[in-house]
């Protein structure tokens, strides 16, 4: 018998799985992720939009309607209305500050002419800290109806 020895190398393992870089696989896990995340965050504001705009209209309706109420209380939950729904539309940086003649301005930015900063519009920033209001306030809630109106349309 020849002695001629098997030529048998040692046995060699893998080189060890590195982490990085990840597999396509992984890459696209990650961005379908995130898009996932952008399109929920976007749906999100998009549908809380459209509900604050909507519920500014069932409320304005409802401070109309209400009888027992006097026209101080009324401008009052009307300026507070409208407040409330700009800050809910728009960036709050945007509007939260806003006060006096500045905040006026913000309101007509939708409409050509300068309607809440009409006299009626000048009700907003003076008659609520009044007890008794001269004039009508009719103009006022159609001004804040089309204001509304406009701000639904201007929705992103």
């Amino acid at each position: 018998m020849p002695s001629n020895p098997l030529a048998i190398r040692d046995i060699h393992l893998p080189d060890p799985i590195i982490w990085w870089p990840p597999a396509f696989g992984w890459w696209l896990a990650l961005l379908l992720t995130i898009t996932v995340i952008i399109l929920m965050f976007w749906s999100y504001k998009k549908i809380t939009r459209k509900t604050a705009v909507k519920s500014a209209r069932h409320l304005l309706s409802q401070i109309q309607m209400k009888k027992d109420w006097d026209d101080p209380r009324k401008l009052t939950a009307l300026s507070a209305l409208l407040r409330r729904t700009a800050i809910s539309v728009y960036p709050p940086e945007q509007v939260a500050s806003l006060t006096g003649q500045a905040w006026l301005e913000f309101l007509d930015r939708p409409f050509k002419e300068k309607k809440f900063s009409s006299i009626q519009g000048q009700q907003l920033i003076n008659n609520p800290y009044q007890r008794t209001i001269n004039s009508d306030l009719k103009p006022l809630f159609e001004f804040s109806e089309q204001w509304l109106t406009a701000v639904k349309g201007n929705e992103k």
